[in-house]
């Protein structure tokens, strides 16, 4: 059958990504996508721990890739061929190390990563993400249909052990369903997108001096200004690791408060209204004297679990950390930077 088949680029910021580079790029090399059609690109932000050491190692063991003999070149944009999962994996993928070192930001490591690649989509994921084999494949094929100019694959979770990350699993608080139903307007995560490269030619980049928001300011920017069409592809599927500390948890939220104070000065997004401290007691109340004996009993009988037993009080914790994040965020001015492609 005919297959679209065009030259991508996978753009990964890496900040400190020692502990999951290596199960990264195990996924990767594990791609059903053609290795002659695919490169990966790894935008070091600044790390201080083993992360370039382990990309170096990588390249030197993986050299780059050119029309396996398995895989006959193909017309850009698509050929006749058997899809990529039923190719045999020669486990050979080419990787390209670049460093962003001036600007402290995971949009200024992907604007690095944009400006060098090759390919006529640009994916991106993140270290802490594991893709499945067939992740690529299934995120580029929607761009044959010549209207799509962004595709969000899913976001599902890694297994996790703790408390926090079963009831962030349960929540399913990272899925693009969430996103793609946004109030304003649908985006995707960059933990699992693509995009036309001629797309980010006419809007422009990441902001670069953004900490949090840039995935939705880009699609938004894109919905805006071009014709161009967003597109669900559920099946093209990245696993996260969610937050198994307290501390992180907060930061999240926090961060997804900043996000919408952001979002609301550069597009007039809503903001989110704060619960009062009435609320707050309120819904407390309600879990002790209603919520919790009800999930205690069912624990009783094995039909509900400890983290069912806390979920009230988890997603309070959740809404209190985005309301203090988005309380406290300041936009700072080089935030207006769009810059060119």
């Amino acid at each position: 059958m005919m297959v679209f088949l065009p030259m991508v680029s996978v753009v990964v910021p890496v900040f400190n990504g020692e502990a999951d580079l290596p199960d990264l790029i195990e996924c990767l090399r594990s791609q059903s996508y053609p290795p002659d059609k695919v490169e990966y690109i790894f935008a070091d932000n600044n790390s201080r721990d083993r992360t370039s050491t382990i990309l170096q190692q990588t390249v030197s063991r993986s050299p780059s890739v050119s029309h396996p003999p398995s895989v006959p070149p193909l017309a850009r944009g698509g050929g006749k061929r058997e899809s990529g999962s039923k190719r045999e994996n020669n486990n050979q993928i080419n990787i390209r190390i670049l460093a962003e070192n001036e600007i402290q930001s995971s949009y200024a490591a992907r604007n690095r990563g944009i400006r060098a690649s090759q390919g006529e989509i640009i994916a991106f994921t993140d270290v802490d993400c594991r893709p499945e084999s067939d992740w690529l494949e299934n995120l580029v094929q929607p761009f044959a249909d010549s209207d799509i100019g962004i595709v969000a694959g899913e976001i599902l979770a890694l297994p996790g052990k703790t408390l926090l990350e079963k009831h962030a699993d349960r929540e399913n608080i990272l899925s693009q369903k969430h996103t793609l139903a946004h109030p304003f307007c649908a985006y995707g995560q960059t933990a699992n997108l693509a995009v036309r490269k001629t797309v980010l030619q006419q809007i422009g980049l990441f902001r670069p001096y953004l900490t949090s928001g840039g995935d939705a300011d880009l699609c938004w920017r894109i919905w805006r200004q071009t014709p161009y069409k967003i597109y669900f592809a559920e099946s093209a599927i990245v696993r996260h690791r969610h937050r198994n500390t307290i501390k992180h948890l907060y930061s999240q939220w926090y961060r997804y408060g900043e996000s919408n104070q952001y979002l609301h000065e550069l597009h007039g997004v809503d903001l989110m209204r704060e619960l009062t401290v009435g609320e707050y007691v309120y819904r407390l109340v309600r879990w002790l004297l209603k919520e919790l004996p009800v999930a205690a009993a069912k624990s009783a009988i094995g039909k509900a679990e400890v983290v069912d037993l806390l979920s009230t009080p988890i997603g309070l914790f959740n809404v209190r950390s985005r309301s203090i994040g988005q309380r406290q965020a300041k936009l700072p001015e080089s935030a207006w930077e769009i810059p060119p492609f």
